[in-house]
């Protein structure tokens, strides 16, 4: 697949995940999908067992807002902002893409902050 192809299946998936369309984000899904969260300590192995985590996830998946992606061959690195009930999150996803499916994703997130006064000089607001 190129990259434009690459692009619309993460964008595809992002607003799958965000409509909590299941069967549909399944689809994008290699059978031998991986799914890691480096936070917890997470390995999820198969589509199946990752889209029944999606389904089961308490009060329902958070509302993204999808800020950008880009992609470099079968890499595509998504950047997002997620709404949970405890409050907004950043986030990274990283893609792995193989034949049009999604093989893996590796997902980072963290609470935004307020920045320290002390770089203030050096640096300014995105």
């Amino acid at each position: 697949m190129d990259e434009r192809e690459n692009r619309d299946t993460v964008e595809q998936a992002i607003a799958l995940l965000d409509k909590q369309d299941w069967d549909g984000l399944g689809e994008l899904f290699a059978d031998d999908f991986v799914l890691n969260w480096p936070q917890s300590g997470e390995m999820v192995r198969g589509k199946q067992n990752c889209v029944t985590i999606f389904r089961n996830y308490p009060g329902g998946t958070p509302t993204m807002e999808l800020k950008q992606v880009r992609v470099a061959g079968d890499l595509a690195v998504a950047e997002a902002t997620f709404q949970y009930p405890d409050g907004t999150y950043n986030g990274v996803m990283i893609f792995e893409l193989r034949d049009g499916k999604i093989t893996g994703e590796t997902d980072y997130f963290a609470q935004p902050f307020e920045a320290p006064e002390w770089r203030a000089q050096w640096v300014e607001k995105s």
